[in-house]
């Protein structure tokens, strides 16, 4: 079948272009934004890119449209196809009906730490042997794609079943392996489409669901948190009683969805609290015991770092024995896990000085992020460019949160572009002297360049390209020399 996918660049929708590609469809798409890494992945694919939404991307017409949530209406592309009655589909929908449906789904929801979750967990099942599908909103370093099929699936629905395909160890809480294959899809609370206003991870049906955390986000479509916990209270409502809930225990608001309502068995994970705990036995979380219901099971040691990463970490091993995956061995697999690209990834080291890309979208975020960076390292400077690209963050819904969730920080530099439509400089003030603004991501770069010394650790913060920011900085460092 010809698709032609809007929005294609994505990392969504580029892990349904990669997904469609391998299921033998002739793939295209068409996208304004073309950029690393999702570009490079589906180039590797051999999927044409179109830029820009013209209706010619759509002549002649493909045997069906697959529509992303950035499109609305009075995009040009997406009036060709209303007009020309052409046929289409969400990205959501598409994948639920057409590879989710046939495979035992394990969910990641969560204000944050879908991605780094979603990896781990895919992590856990491919080193035990489980050949798990995936769709991950980045491409994990471990398996270098976004997005695959994985092993065999089930008969379809339609077709005759011997029953579910989960059932319980007699005396254990784990489930027995599965008769489908493993799919591991980070479940993104953010609307479907521009004629499915629903969350997206309503169309994933999953057997095993994790609940990371809750907190405001996304306020061009939520008008409260109220709203959020209404979604997830729909994400709760598709969990069959056969399946399972793994929920942080130290979240309130989690607790409050599930006060609406709850039909599945609930696991819960923390640090402090949960049927899934850690005890840190390195201050920056680089390695720490995990223990179930009162015993401990095992040291794990890995290469991240960061309370936060704890916790997805203990979420991830939850879910895996949730599975069938022995905690010893979902522990063991924590050793060789790589993050997903931008998850402070460290793009470049020269004269002493680290410079990372981070993917931050959120007040929360990006506090533990750096919490996590100064426990590792002590009294080194942290130095931070920071770019507000999320929706919420252009509208100012975070503006009040911002200025302390750089705590850790030694010097921010915050761009603000013209179009920003509100005043950064309260949160410059707020910083006390350690903060300024850059009209240009240029400006940018040379404010940094300009107090960076041999030590420092540099961090660039957004959710969108930056301009290529951190590259073009440690570009200008090395010429510096």
């Amino acid at each position: 079948m010809k698709l032609h996918i809007l929005g294609i660049c994505g990392t969504f929708m580029g892990g349904i272009a990669a997904l469609a590609r391998e299921l033998g469809h002739d793939v295209e798409g068409s996208d304004a934004n073309v950029y690393p890494p999702m570009s490079t992945q589906l180039e590797r694919l051999g999927i044409v890119l179109k830029r820009g939404y013209a209706a010619e991307n759509l002549v002649p017409p493909p045997e069906l449209v697959v529509v992303g949530n950035a499109m609305t209406r009075g995009n040009a592309a997406v009036e060709h196809m209303l007009d020309e009655r052409l046929r289409y589909v969400s990205g959501p929908q598409w994948l639920g009906e057409t590879v989710l449906a046939t495979r035992r789904v394990l969910a990641v929801a969560g204000t944050h730490g879908k991605t780094t979750t979603t990896s781990l967990l895919a992590w856990i099942l491919e080193s035990a042997g489980r050949d798990p599908g995936f769709l991950v909103g980045g491409v994990p370093a471990n398996f270098g794609v976004s997005a695959r099929l994985g092993g065999v699936s089930l008969t379809p629905p339609s077709a005759s079943a011997d029953g579910p395909p989960l059932s319980r160890f007699a005396g254990e809480g784990r489930m027995s392996p599965p008769a489908a294959a493993d799919f591991v899809i980070e479940a993104d609370e953010y609307d479907t489409a521009f004629f499915d206003k629903r969350s997206k991870f309503v169309h994933y049906r999953p057997t095993i669901a994790i609940l990371n955390n809750l907190e405001y986000d996304h306020a061009d479509i939520f008008p409260d948190v109220a709203a959020i916990q209404r979604q997830f209270h729909h994400l709760v409502r598709t969990v069959p009683r056969n399946g399972r809930l793994i929920v942080n225990a130290e979240d309130a608001r989690l607790a409050e969805v599930l006060a609406q309502g709850c039909w599945t068995p609930v696991e819960t994970f923390g640090v402090d609290a949960g049927d899934w705990r850690a005890r840190l036995t390195a201050p920056d979380g680089s390695s720490f015991v995990v223990s179930h219901a009162g015993s401990e099971l095992g040291l794990a040691e890995w290469t991240l770092g960061g309370r936060h990463n704890v916790m997805n970490a203990l979420a991830a091993i939850a879910a895996a024995h949730a599975a069938g995956v022995a905690p010893a061995d979902a522990i063991a697999a924590l050793a060789t896990f790589r993050n997903v690209a931008r998850r402070m990834e460290l793009v470049a080291e020269h004269a002493g000085i680290r410079v990372y890309d981070d993917f931050a979208h959120h007040p929360t975020a990006i506090a533990t992020t750096l919490a996590g960076l100064r426990a590792k390292v002590g009294t080194a400077r942290i130095l931070v460019g920071m770019e507000p690209r999320s929706n919420s963050m252009r509208m100012g819904a975070h503006a009040d949160e911002l200025a302390p969730s750089l705590a850790d920080a030694d010097a921010v530099v915050f761009l603000k572009r013209p179009e920003l439509p509100w005043d950064a400089a309260r949160i410059v003030d707020a910083l006390g002297g350690r903060g300024r603004t850059a009209a240009s991501v240029d400006a940018l770069v040379d404010a940094l360049l300009a107090q960076v010394h041999t030590g420092d650790h540099v961090v660039f913060m957004s959710n969108g390209g930056f301009e290529n920011a951190p590259r073009r900085f440690a570009a200008a460092l090395a010429a510096k020399g």
